[in-house]
This record gives structure tokens, sequence and C-alpha cells, in this order.
């Protein structure tokens, strides 16, 4: 199995009211991983992309909670490009596969869960680096 393979969307809970709706993730119950940090992105410019890394060990999900966006995923061997446009999918990223998030929609509020704090020695930030160590590895 590919290391995309293994980056998937997740159905989170959805609780429907006529009130307003609630979608929840718990730790290592919807995620397959102990959540250590949240952060978020919002007004992001029109044609401005974000991302562009890797990383050796943290595991994310990424929830489009207002908009739509799309995040393209690569392995080094495969690309995957997934649309983001609902607040109760969430896409899993592993580790070792490079991400780049394009074609924000206005207003929209990405929203990643992650699974460690925030480390920069867990980062590629080049890509021809990152390539060279995936395809180093047997």
């Amino acid at each position: 199995m590919s290391t995309i393979d293994r980056c998937e969307i997740i159905d989170l809970p959805r609780i429907q009211d006529p009130r307003g709706n609630l979608t929840f993730v718990e730790s290592g119950k919807h995620i397959p991983f102990d959540l250590q940090r949240v952060y978020y992105l919002y007004d992001v410019p029109g044609g401005a992309e974000r991302g562009g890394h890797a990383h050796k060990e943290l595991q994310q999900l990424i929830i489009a909670i207002s908009g739509s966006f799309d995040v393209i995923l690569d392995d080094g061997c495969a690309t995957k490009r997934f649309h983001l446009n609902r607040s109760y999918y969430g896409l899993y990223v592993c580790p070792m596969v490079w991400r780049e998030l394009d074609n924000f929609s206005s207003g929209s509020v990405c929203m990643v869960l992650a699974s460690i704090f925030y480390d920069e020695s867990d980062y590629y930030r080049d890509y021809d680096e990152f390539l060279a160590t995936v395809r180093s590895k047997p």
C-alpha cells in the first residue's frame, strides 16, 4: 500500500438540530492519533497557497470549517487532490506526505488537528530533500 493510500476522508459525527448542527472529534476515536495541537487558517487571499511542506512524524486531520479549498497530497510516487467543503468531513494526512492547499473560497476557514506540538525539526520544507528521503527508503 502506498503511503498516500493511507490518507483518506473521515466522516465525522453529525448531530442535526433545527437550532443548528453540531460536529465533534474525539481523540483516538474519530482520529487515529492523540490530539496535541489545533490551529486554523483564515483570511487567505484569493490565489494564495498554503502548506508546501511534509512532516516526518506528525499526523493531521484537515477540516473545512467554512467555505472550501483543495488539498494536494504527494508521497513521492503518487499525487491526490481532495476538495474539502463540508465541516463534517476531515482529511486524514499521515506522515511523510507533501501537502499543498489552494483554491480557497472567500471566507473559508481551514482547521487542522495535529498529533504533536509544533516542532520545526519535524518539517521537510524543501521538496527535493523530501523526494530524496522518500525514494531512498525501501
